[in-house]
């Protein structure tokens, strides 16, 4: 019998976004590298979206409370985000956790702490 190997998956949920940060925040511009204490007190930072949550749920009107064991006939809706995977983004880093899964370290921040997003749109002219 093959032996089966289990793989792990990050799943996002609700308003939340997994982001990597920028790696050249531990250099000033001339070239000084930061401490991890200085680079945490700071209130922007910038990081690349690697993950988003599926958005804001909305409540399913079919809901009711009669059958509560009963699994409802529509499936969950929700308001979509405005960040995509591969965005850059400018966020409130007092917001985020840092997660760390198979050895890279990620932040995990709501929605409502991204300042900006900055997005790569290709066009026909």
């Amino acid at each position: 019998m093959p032996e089966m190997q289990l793989r792990k998956q990050m799943i996002v949920v609700g308003d939340r976004i997994l982001l990597q940060l920028e790696e050249d925040q531990d250099k000033t511009k001339s070239g000084l590298y930061l401490p991890p204490s200085v680079r945490e007190k700071e209130k922007v930072a910038t990081g690349r979206v690697v993950k988003v949550g599926p958005g804001y749920p909305i409540p399913n009107p079919n809901y009711t409370e009669d059958e509560p064991w009963s699994t409802p006939k529509d499936p969950a809706r929700y308001i979509p985000l405005q960040v995509k995977e591969g965005d850059w983004v400018i966020f409130l880093r007092e917001q985020g956790i840092e997660v760390e899964f198979e050895e890279s370290k990620y932040l995990i921040v709501p929605q409502s702490a991204v300042l900006l997003v900055l997005r790569n749109e290709l066009r026909e002219d």
